[in-house]
């Protein structure tokens, strides 16, 4: 066997072994990223629940009538605002999940002022449908925090994969960027100001 062979036999061994590597790199970073996309789903579905939600709520509260106006505009213009901001699951960068979340988190204060607000009128709190509102918006909110949660986890299975080696070398070529996550709103590391 000359040198001439043995080179041949070297190089086609290894392109042999580095597409076999791209190939299960391949399969394993398209799995993970129809998790993410899965997961994303999820975290959507979860929204959409506590957007649908707001109205039933926001139209029983509108019959206790010296309740304040402005507290329920506040609450329907944040969930027309939120529901304005979609993002495809193909292009979760951190930037569009961070716009996603400020809308959120506009609902959120929002609903948080509206239930505020509420303790002020007895008549809605022995109000049984304001109660089971209240308490599936409770639940909804429990669930959009799971699925935030679930939806971080696979996005870090599928960084680590896309930035691991060897696949980093192919991650770019096949178009596997890495993706952001949620992250915590600004202030939420303080502990709230409880004044009674």
């Amino acid at each position: 066997m000359n040198s001439k062979n043995l080179t041949l036999i070297i190089v086609i061994g290894a392109l042999l072994l580095l597409g076999g590597c791209g190939c299960g790199g391949y399969n394993k970073m398209v799995g993970l990223d129809q998790n993410v996309k899965g997961k994303w789903g999820n975290v959507e579905s979860e929204y959409q629940r506590r957007a649908d939600l707001i109205p039933n709520l926001v139209n029983t509260v509108k019959g206790a009538a010296d309740f304040e106006q402005e507290t329920l505009t506040k609450v329907i213009e944040a969930r027309a605002n939120a529901t304005k901001v979609n993002i495809n699951a193909d292009d979760l960068t951190p930037e569009k999940l961070a716009q996603f979340q400020q809308a959120q988190a506009e609902v959120s204060s929002a609903l948080s002022r509206l239930l505020v607000t509420v303790e002020r009128y007895p008549e809605l709190k022995a109000n049984q449908n304001f109660l089971n509102l209240q308490s599936q918006l409770e639940g909804t909110e429990n669930r959009i925090k799971v699925a935030r949660n679930d939806f971080n986890s696979a996005v870090q299975d599928y960084n680590t994969v896309v930035k691991s080696f060897p696949n980093v070398l192919y991650a770019g070529i096949f178009g596997f960027r890495e993706k952001g996550f949620f992250a915590s709103e600004p202030g939420a590391d303080r502990a709230p100001d409880v004044k009674f």
